[in-house]
């Protein structure tokens, strides 16, 4: 398989497929998705906490956590903290009790700014995060999803830092850029974290206005499209003036001709893709770093 000088990352939802995946040539876990193990537990964390559940919690998704970053260590694990929506979560045991009824849950009551309402759910998430880090297994990372403000996004890493989480040396904490204030303010946003993951579906939804799940606007819904190109340019540049690292994790750059192109030519420096498509999108971006002359990297130490 080709040496590239993008690097190249899993998606990942369920931990027991880690070990099928660990031997393939990727540079390691760029979305590990934690909704299937809330869907596992299948009660509200909240409901969870009031039964005095809370190290049932901690240890269950520790344990799910571990099982994924030990069979890619050292390579890195980026560990997205819970994205469910108000609709989702009501679904789970005792849900009805704590979520209030939302006309577009898309919109709503999701990522930091539910951390910031219900914050011992939330640092149920870092000590888990923390608990495996403390075991050795110093690859993981934490990425937090739909962060519409900088100063949420500040809170959530102070909420990390009383958890221990910015004591260890390496740690890293990433953000999704899904939302068009991402765009807007890149700049506000990146003194808090140490890298942004683009997410593709979701940006393309709000910066042209589309429900992705919309079957009437579906050929309208496109990655591709001027104004969301546009708005990933700004941040790719952005991320890359200030040092900071820039990857993407929807399922576009894998399945529309011509988009890897696009995002290597702005600078992008990794793309994370689902296992199915690894070798395929392996091979086109080594194609397209020879058509844009990068050379890829010499060995595994580059990683």
């Amino acid at each position: 398989m080709e040496r590239t000088a993008t690097k190249i990352l899993l998606n990942l939802s369920v931990p027991e497929l880690a070990a099928r995946y660990a031997d393939s040539p990727c540079d390691g876990v760029g979305l590990m998705r934690s909704e299937f193990l809330a869907l596992s537990v299948g009660t509200h964390p909240q409901k969870l906490l009031a039964d005095g559940g809370a190290d049932a919690f901690i240890d269950f998704f520790a344990a799910n956590l571990s099982t994924v970053a030990k069979a890619f260590f050292p390579r890195p694990v980026m560990y997205r903290s819970l994205d469910l929506k108000s609709n989702e979560y009501a679904g789970l045991e005792g849900g009805d009790a704590f979520e209030a009824p939302e006309s577009n849950p898309m919109l709503g009551f999701r990522g930091c700014s539910r951390y910031l309402h219900d914050t011992e759910s939330f640092r149920l998430e870092l000590r888990a995060v923390k608990h495996v880090i403390d075991s050795g297994l110093t690859n993981v990372g934490l990425m937090l999803p739909f962060v519409r403000f900088p100063a949420e996004l500040e809170a959530c890493r102070r909420m990390a830092g009383e958890e221990g989480l910015l004591e260890n040396p390496g740690f890293q904490l990433w953000m999704m850029a899904e939302v068009p204030s991402n765009i807007l303010l890149i700049d506000e946003f990146l003194p808090h974290v140490n890298g942004v993951s683009i997410g593709s579906n979701d940006l393309t939804q709000l910066v042209l206005g589309i429900d992705r799940d919309s079957h009437i606007l579906a050929d309208k819904f496109d990655a591709q499209d001027p104004a969301v190109l546009a708005g990933i340019e700004l941040i790719v540049k952005a991320c890359r003036r200030h040092g900071v690292p820039v990857s993407i994790c929807g399922d576009a750059p894998s399945r529309l001709p011509g988009f890897i192109d696009q995002l290597i030519e702005f600078g992008l420096t990794s793309i994370s893709v689902s296992a199915d498509m690894l070798e395929a999108t392996i091979e086109e971006v080594a194609s397209a770093e020879a058509r844009l002359g990068i050379a890829p990297r010499n060995s595994e130490t580059d990683r």
